[in-house]
């Protein structure tokens, strides 16, 4: 058996593994390794893997439900398919700037936590590069646990305790409004959810937030939104960051909980094509005390959807 090496990605956080070879880490009975890395460090970088199909959907379901946003789409008998990350169309054409794939494309290169607006968010991405690019195309993580634990207290106070909304239209919104009239961005009703989620494994706190993200409790609409600009701003420092720049068979596994993530543009001549399998947070995972009530401990308006003025933000 190969002896498990592990080598720090930054000072704060995520850690590349090697001797632990994906494809082998169920049947060998080894998961259990991965998931004590995976709840210490909050991201794994894994190179050069012979990680197939198969395997990528062995390793999801060992963390937990996997996460299927199309399950209302999919005829009898149809079945789940990896999604993927990519500007290739289905005729193997590349989208243009205007085309609505592009621009949902575009939306991923800002600051978010997958899923933050399903009734049953994210524990984990697993993503591979399966074609990769020349130059940019990289994928950068934020360690909201680092982040946390670096704040002043100041900040910390003005949200901890709280509730924040989220919409999955808010963040299209945020590069177009045509994409976020979309339907496949309103299938699902506003969450609300704790500010900060606790590791049930090790009691380590982390900002629960995400580009989806629209109103806080107990502050009004401008208020709100300029907290949780602040907040991002502060956990995305570069202290706090790592990019990666794929290379064919690399594979990213990070905590939903504890890490933000973004894409960053490449040349939109050349395709670009991860998989990508997200599992979704159970209540083993911290979710039933991430559950918040309808009410806010002041003043905060039950809501079940954004208002139009969440919708007009301006395309930063």
């Amino acid at each position: 058996m190969p002896e498990l090496k592990t080598t720090p990605l930054t000072r704060h956080f995520g850690v590349e593994v090697t001797g632990l070879p994906l494809a082998d880490v169920v049947p060998s009975g080894r998961f259990d390794e991965l998931r004590a890395l995976f709840e210490e460090h909050s991201a794994l970088l894994f190179r050069a893997q012979e990680f197939d199909d198969a395997a990528h959907l062995e390793l999801a379901n060992t963390f937990g439900p996997i996460e299927d946003r199309k399950a209302d789409e999919r005829q009898p008998g149809e079945e789940f398919t990896i999604p993927t990350v990519t500007n290739v169309r289905a005729d193997s054409s590349l989208g243009g700037d205007l085309d609505l794939h592009r621009l949902h494309l575009e939306s991923n290169f800002l600051w978010h936590s997958d899923s933050t607006f399903l009734p049953q968010p994210a524990l984990t991405n697993i993503i591979t590069a399966r074609v990769v690019t020349t130059e940019g195309g990289a994928t950068e993580l934020a360690s909201t646990r680092a982040a946390w634990a670096a704040m002043p207290e100041e900040l910390r106070a003005r949200i901890r305790g709280r509730g924040i909304w989220h919409h999955y239209a808010v963040s299209r919104a945020k590069i177009s409004p045509e994409l976020a009239k979309h339907p496949m961005f309103h299938k699902w009703p506003a969450t609300h959810w704790n500010a900060v989620w606790t590791n049930p494994v090790n009691g380590h706190d982390a900002l629960y937030v995400a580009s989806h993200a629209y109103e806080v409790d107990g502050y009004g609409d401008a208020e709100g939104k300029a907290l949780l600009a602040e907040l991002i701003d502060f956990c995305t420092r570069p202290e706090f960051t790592y990019s990666h720049r794929w290379q064919v068979g690399d594979v990213l596994i990070w905590d939903q909980r504890a890490v933000l993530h973004r894409g960053t543009p490449w040349p939109e001549n050349q395709p670009r094509t991860l998989s990508s399998i997200c599992t979704s947070a159970t209540d083993a995972d911290g979710l039933d005390e991430m559950r918040m009530p309808c009410r806010d401990l002041r003043k905060v308006r039950e809501r079940t959807a954004p208002t139009q003025s969440d919708l007009q933000e301006p395309r930063g």
